[in-house]
């Protein structure tokens, strides 16, 4: 049987399941990244090759406890730790990345935003002061903020290479490969997947700018912003389902918040850190370099994905770059709106908050207005309209 024939017994097959001949009306899903998804796929236009990692095999990073020593490779840190040796260690504490002197075996990473967003600009001494220890990699770009913040996908990979150009300026290509790009998973399985490997193009596209042929070290966290107070057990299968995007799209860390929000306990740190190992040694996904090739949904949304937010990188950089875009407060605006309308959408139940059942519409205790500001990037998360 030819592709065509197999395609359109495909289609018949679905016009007698939902008796009806508009079959594309019917599954036409909507989405807030103005991203083209088909009911189905029979091919890809333009099959991508396998997206590589900076690591071979995902660090599962936890956030440290002494009692984790023998069994974890990697962990992040907020306060100082002695005589941890032959680990993989995520600094995220600012005082501590400015005076930790890691020894040759170990690796460190600092995960350390050095974007001032308030006053829009870069914390230029501690650029330098980062730069001049071994760490493996010395800067973060952080755009977990404006994930958290209501920031579309494609909103947030253009802000990535617009804050990395920014540095290639004042500090020189050579500073591509020092990079840390520390990135928040959201909810939407197969966008966010789509996400992580979209960003390995256009960052590599924004090396070969310079003449090089780099890729990007991705640190992927889970968000924040699909979260509740009062839904704790919904919080751990929603970030679940986000390290496996992680791990899926290619990430080389990746990272799970603390499923109590505003109640972490050492109990609780050491689920969230489990979710990781479940995936991990129940499915292996963290070893492939690109588990998702050749699906073509996913190739297809990381292409448009990769197309969209290059093209916002232009906008931005068209306004005179991140940092004069903050200035003017073009980038807070335009966050703003479209975590505005996503909230509009979470209001109207087309974003489900609760994800594996169905309850009654929320009582709307906090106005979207009260939430946000449109001059200023901060984290917001859903559940706090009816909390």
């Amino acid at each position: 049987m030819s592709n065509t024939q197999t395609f359109s017994d495909w289609e018949n097959l679905v016009k007698k399941q939902l008796k009806s001949e508009d079959i594309y009306t019917i599954l036409k899903k909507e989405n807030l990244e103005g991203i083209e998804v088909k009911p189905f796929y029979d091919s890809v236009s333009n099959p991508l090759v396998n997206l590589p990692k900076v690591e071979e095999s995902t660090h599962l990073v936890a956030t440290y406890h002494e009692t984790l020593e023998d069994d974890v490779f990697a962990f992040l840190l907020n306060e100082n730790v002695e005589k941890l040796v032959e680990k993989t260690i995520f600094i995220n504490n600012k005082a501590l990345a400015e005076h930790i002197s890691p020894q040759d075996e170990d690796q460190y990473f600092s995960l350390i935003d050095v974007f001032d967003e308030d006053d829009a600009e870069i914390d230029d001494q501690l650029v330098k002061e980062l730069l001049a220890k071994s760490f493996k990699r010395n800067i973060c770009v952080d755009i977990s903020l404006h994930q958290n913040a209501g920031a579309s996908i494609v909103q947030q990979l253009g802000i990535a290479l617009a804050k990395t150009k920014e540095l290639v300026e004042a500090y020189g290509e050579e500073i591509l490969n020092k990079i840390l790009f520390r990135i928040a998973v959201g909810g939407n399985y197969f966008f966010e997947m789509a996400k992580i490997r979209a960003f390995k193009l256009v960052f590599n596209q924004l090396s070969k700018e310079y003449n090089l042929d780099d890729i990007p070290y991705i640190f992927a966290e889970t968000s924040l912003r699909n979260k509740s107070v009062s839904d704790s057990e919904n919080n751990l299968i929603r970030s679940t389902l986000e390290l496996a995007s992680a791990m899926i799209g290619g990430a080389d860390a990746v990272f799970s918040t603390n499923y109590q929000i505003g109640n972490n306990t050492e109990n609780s740190e050491e689920i969230s850190f489990k979710q990781q190992i479940v995936l991990a040694y129940e499915s292996i996904i963290n070893v492939f370099e690109d588990a998702s090739n050749g699906s073509y949904y996913v190739e297809d949304i990381t292409q448009q994905i990769a197309e969209k937010s290059w093209q916002f990188f232009l906008e931005i950089e068209e306004n005179g770059g991140y940092l004069e875009t903050l200035k003017q407060g073009i980038l807070q605006k335009t966050i703003y709106d479209h975590a505005i309308e996503e909230q509009k959408w979470v209001e109207e139940g087309k974003i489900k908050l609760i994800g594996v059942n169905l309850y009654p519409k929320l009582e709307v205790k906090k106005s979207a207005e009260e939430l946000y500001n449109k001059n200023e990037i901060k984290a917001v998360r859903w559940a706090e309209m009816f909390e």
